[in-house]
């Protein structure tokens, strides 16, 4: 399988590749499943939200 990527994500990807000494295959890996997992809860109805450790403030994540 072959993807062509923008660059603002080949940079991404590098940064990530650099920052966590995964291979560039699993970080697109797991980017994938991560996304088929959001998709999954917000096709069921479910809400995305990111809370905030520090205040304990909680933000809606949509995906446009």
């Amino acid at each position: 399988m072959s993807v062509s990527l923008i660059p603002r994500t080949v940079e991404e990807l590098e940064q990530l590749h650099e920052k966590t000494g995964m291979s560039k295959t699993d970080i697109v890996n797991r980017a994938i499943s991560l996304y088929s997992f959001v998709t999954e809860q917000l096709d069921s109805g479910q809400d995305l939200l990111v809370r905030d450790r520090h205040t304990g403030e909680l933000q809606l994540i949509q995906l446009l």
